[in-house]
């Protein structure tokens, strides 16, 4: 028997050395090729998960920041209401700034059906109108405004309805905490957050605009705007304003508070007014800005302008006399005083009894260029510019006659702004010094880099003497509130009705200083067409209204400005006079 040798098991086919070598820079050595085949499956598995993960939580912040994405295309198409800076009085009082409020917008070609679309929101917000939503949503745009500035309660009610294609945009919303305090001076905005009337308007010139297009005007990046006016103030004028508005019946009643020394407005009125909160109110004509977009026959307060012109030349003085013995005839015209005196005056008299006559006389002195120079030089010629952009420019005779030089010498035939006629007067009190008004912050020192010499000291000291002298014995005494050494002029011109002078329309002005020693604010008061009462005896001129209240603000303001009220002064003739011909 022969043995039987085992079979030798079969020999693994040699593998090739370049398999070999890509084996190994693959797996590596002695790896379980499973195990590997098992994290690659488990790491597959993570980048898709990763992959869901991101694709999800993009669609989140999507859902989330839904304004944002929605202001960067609406900003494409359409105007967005951008930030503002806050304005305030001079004190920080906030007078205008932004909140947030959302606005609806739609999409149009992501809304599915727009007829349910539009019956929602109307049903939802009621003064929605349905004619124009459908023909916004009917639009081949890819954004359109439904309603600027909706509720939280609407914006609630619209969000649950879950209608695809309309959404909401965070916008900045200009608000007016004063309401009518201040709206001439503060103007308003429109939709969009862009100044269109008053300081707001200005704002926008100064650069604003060009900001928000290149997208700097931001929140953060914005001071607050200060103004020269002191909400204080404001508040007790417009007060005492409506008042005298509704006791003598008037059509429109307005004043002014002005800075002598700075020729910084403090505050300024014009009734009626509005409520820049509610925009559709500034467009009423009967709502402008009397004092900057108005013009008016100043009346009787232009003697001023004429008594210093005379004095500031040399040629006459406090005691020159004049012929009012009668009525001035100036060819087919009768020039005659409201309470003639019929004898000579003097000039003081000229001023403290308003006479029409001594003041043409005066006027004819000078002459007509001379007049017409000086005018010119107090800036009564041509349009005032201020901050504000609304302004009026003076209505001036194109052939400028004797006879013009006659009337205007006491407040007929030359129409100008209220505002400018109180600059020129702010002149003639401080020292003779013609300052632009402003309605900014602004220090004694800045005014002086821009004031004007227009009269001499010594002129200046005369008007003041004459205007506390009307307070003492003329038509201002009504308005001499004790302790604050009060001197002014009162005006009252009639209206030039069809064409002809009417005697029972007129406005009345009455331009007031404190303290007449040393002058640091003016007021100016004016009240149109004034109805005569019992208290007024049957009188509608400026003595028995626009003075006053005149008083009345002015007792209510001065503590407010910092005057203190001092008193046994001595009267004007020791006070004023003598101390300017010992100080010369």
């Amino acid at each position: 028997m022969s043995a039987v040798t085992p079979a030798k098991p079969a020999e693994k086919p040699t593998e090739p050395w370049r398999q070999r070598l890509i084996r190994s820079l693959l797996y590596g050595r002695n790896v379980d090729r499973a195990a590997k085949a098992r994290a690659r499956v488990g790491l597959a598995m993570l980048a898709f998960a990763s992959v869901y993960a991101l694709i999800g939580g993009r669609l989140v912040m999507f859902a989330i920041g839904a304004d944002a994405h929605s202001a960067r295309r609406a900003a494409s198409q359409e105007v967005v209401a951008t930030a503002r800076p806050d304005i305030v009085d001079r004190n920080g009082a906030i007078l205008a700034t932004d909140v947030k409020a959302s606005s609806l917008f739609g999409e149009p070609r992501r809304i599915i059906d727009k007829d349910e679309a539009i019956e929602l929101l109307t049903a939802t917000v009621p003064d929605l109108d349905e004619a124009e939503v459908r023909e916004r949503l009917s639009a081949r745009k890819g954004f359109v405004w439904l309603k600027r500035e909706i509720t939280p309660k609407q914006q609630q009610d619209i969000h649950k309805l879950g209608i695809p294609g309309i959404g909401f945009l965070r916008e900045n919303k200009r608000v007016y905490p004063t309401g009518n305090e201040v709206a001439h001076l503060i103007g308003l905005v429109n939709i969009d957050n862009q100044g269109i009337a008053g300081m707001e308007k200005w704002l926008d010139n100064q650069g604003l605009a060009d900001l928000h297009r290149a997208g700097f005007a931001t929140d953060r990046l914005q001071k607050p705007i200060e103004l020269s006016v002191d909400l204080r103030v404001e508040h007790a004028l417009r007060d005492e304003l409506l008042k005298a508005k509704e006791k003598y019946h008037t059509k429109a009643a307005s004043g002014i508070v002005s800075n002598v020394k700075t020729g910084e407005i403090v505050a300024m009125v014009s009734l009626p007014d509005f409520d820049p909160n509610s925009p559709k109110e500034a467009h009423d004509p009967d709502r402008i800005n009397r004092l900057t977009t108005g013009v008016y026959e100043m009346g009787s307060t232009f003697k001023a302008f004429t008594l210093a012109m005379a004095l500031d030349s040399g040629k006459i003085n406090l005691n020159s006399s004049w012929d009012a013995r009668g009525n001035l005839h100036y060819g087919k015209f009768t020039i005659h005083d409201a309470h003639g005196l019929g004898r000579f005056i003097n000039t003081k008299e000229v001023f403290t009894y308003s006479s029409n006559i001594g003041a043409a006389r005066i006027a004819l002195g000078q002459g007509v260029e001379a007049h017409k120079a000086f005018l010119a030089k107090m800036g009564q010629l041509t349009r005032l510019r201020t901050e504000l952009p609304e302004s009026a420019a003076p209505l001036v005779p194109r052939r400028w006659s004797e006879l013009n030089t006659v009337t205007i010498a006491f407040g007929q035939g030359l129409s100008v702004a209220p505002l400018q006629a109180v600059m020129g007067i702010n002149a003639l009190v401080n020292g003779g010094y013609l300052i632009p008004p402003t309605f900014m912050k602004r220090s004694e020192a800045e005014a002086a880099t821009l004031a004007k010499r227009v009269i001499r000291q010594d002129t200046s000291d005369k008007m003041r003497f004459l205007m506390r002298l009307n307070a003492e014995i003329g038509t201002a005494k009504t308005a001499d509130v004790k302790g604050y050494y009060v001197g002014g002029k009162t005006g009252t011109s009639e209206k030039v009705i069809n064409g002809r002078y009417a005697k029972k329309r007129v406005l009345n002005s009455f331009t007031a200083i404190m303290p007449c020693d040393d002058p640091k604010y003016q007021i100016l008061i004016m009240l149109d067409e004034p109805q005569a009462i019992p208290e007024t005896k049957g009188f509608i001129t400026s003595g028995w209204n626009a003075v006053p209240t005149g008083g009345k603000v002015i007792e209510r303001i001065a503590p407010l400005l910092g005057v203190e009220p001092r008193f046994d002064l001595p009267p004007s003739e020791r006070l004023i006079l003598a101390a300017s011909r010992t100080t010369q």
